[in-house]
C-alpha cells in the first residue's frame, strides 16, 4: 500500500499517510487536527535486489535504458 506525504499549512508539520491508491486524492487532516493540508511530491530511489551494482561484470551496463542501466533493459 502506498504512503503519501503531506504538509500542514497551519502548523507546518510534515506527516505520512498509508492508504490505497483509490484514496490518493482524499483530503486528510494533520495529526494536530488541522484540515488545511497539501500532498507533497515525494521522490523514490530504486536499486537492484542486492542494493548494489548489477551482477555479471564490472558494474554499470552500457546504454542506459529506462533507469540508467540498473535494470538491464
Amino acid at each position: 500500500m502506498p504512503r503519501y506525504e503531506y504538509r500542514c499549512r497551519a502548523c507546518g508539520d510534515t506527516f505520512e499517510v498509508q492508504r490505497p491508491m483509490r484514496e490518493a486524492n482524499v483530503k486528510t487532516a494533520c495529526p494536530a487536527g488541522h484540515d488545511d493540508t497539501v500532498k507533497l511530491l515525494s521522490t523514490v530511489a530504486v536499486g537492484g535486489a542486492s542494493g548494489g551494482a548489477p551482477s555479471g561484470g564490472s558494474g554499470a551496463r552500457p546504454g542506459g535504458g529506462c533507469c540508467g542501466g540498473a535494470c538491464g533493459c
